[in-house]
Parts: structure tokens; C-alpha cells; sequence
């Protein structure tokens, strides 16, 4: 889905597709994090206006002191994450982290000040390169970062899921009212 998103010229309209795609994949895929007893009355997301000056290309700054998170799952069990980095964002900093498990790739939650208001409590993802989420780039030269996108963990939907969340250095104190906001209604039903 990311890599049609890419290809539009036009990042607004890329967002649009990109909500329409999410929006299939909740209701329709066989691994959809809605419940399946859910998905025939699971209402759509909610998704803030498409702002262009959430848009940013960033590179990493490297120089940061080395930190592991292991994050325990329901189904992958401990899943390490290193910080290889942060991206300095005019809307604060945010920690990059390299997934160390499975696939590997660059893993960039958020969690912002909205946070159990407007959006997901635990906080959204950025990007995750090990599942192609991303908008581009490249962690040498600067990565593609843009708000708009930024989705809900599968645990949001389902509390049998464990996802990673936000840890203190991917939270900032701005509210980030666009990408998918917090979800609509009960669908843990």
C-alpha cells in the first residue's frame, strides 16, 4: 500500500488513497486487528485533514547514547528494539528505533498530546519499515516523516493484541490532530 502511496506526486492525494486502503484492510483482511464478530459493524476511522506542514524530511541525528527496549508480545515473545537515532522534528524529537527481531527495519512510534483524547492513548506509528510502512528515504540520508500517516497499533482495535507503544522519547508535547485518530465507538464487541 506504502509503495502506491510513493508513487503519487502528490502527497495529499497519497493520503487520500492511503485512508481509503487502511480503511479496506480494517474491514476486509483475514488478519484485520477489528475483531471479526466486529467487522460487519465496525463504523470506519476517523482521519484528521491532510496538512502539508506535517511533512518533513529528516535525517538522523546519530549521536545519541545506545538504549534496548524488549518488548514482550502475545505471539513473537520478547521483541528487542534498539535506538540507532532521532529525528528532530520541528514538533519535537522523536527516537528511531531498529527493530532487532524478525525482518529487522526502522520502527518510529509517536505519542502526542492529544493522546487518549483525539488519538490512541498509547500512542500511533510513524513508521515500520519491516512491514513497508513508510513514505521513503533512507536512514543514511534522511527519512520521509509525515504526521498524516501516522495509524493506530492493531492494539487499539483489540486488546488481544501487544503491540509496542510510545516509549518517553517518541512522545511530544504538541497535539498531532491528522493521520488516523483515535478509534471510533467500542469495536473490542
Amino acid at each position: 500500500m506504502y509503495a502506491e502511496v510513493r508513487a503519487h506526486g502528490d502527497p495529499a492525494a497519497g493520503h487520500r488513497w492511503w485512508v481509503q486502503g487502511r480503511e479496506r484492510l480494517l474491514r476486509d483482511h483475514p488478519a484485520s486487528p477489528v475483531p471479526a464478530s466486529a467487522r460487519s459493524s465496525y463504523p470506519g476511522g476517523r482521519y484528521g485533514p491532510y496538512d502539508p506542514r506535517l511533512r518533513f524530511r529528516a535525517g538522523i541525528d546519530t549521536d545519541v547514547a545506545p538504549c534496548r527496549l524488549e518488548i514482550a508480545t502475545g505471539t513473537d515473545g520478547v521483541v528487542p528494539f534498539d535506538r540507532i537515532g532521532t529525528l528532530r522534528l520541528p514538533i519535537g524529537d522523536l527516537d528511531v528505533w531498529w527493530l532487532g527481531s524478525y525482518g529487522g527495519g526502522v520502527f518510529v512510534p509517536i505519542k502526542d498530546a492529544s493522546a487518549g483524547r483525539a488519538t490512541y492513548g498509547g500512542g500511533r506509528y510513524l513508521l515500520d519499515t519491516v512491514k513497508g510502512a513508510d513514505l521513503g528515504g533512507d536512514p543514511s540520508t534522511g527519512l520521509v516523516v509525515d504526521l498524516n500517516f501516522a495509524y493506530n497499533p492493531s492494539c487499539a482495535y483489540d486488546p488481544a493484541w501487544a503491540c509496542p507503544l510510545a516509549p518517553p522519547g517518541n512522545t511530544v508535547g504538541a497535539a498531532i490532530d491528522v493521520g488516523e485518530l483515535a478509534v471510533p465507538g467500542d469495536v473490542h464487541v
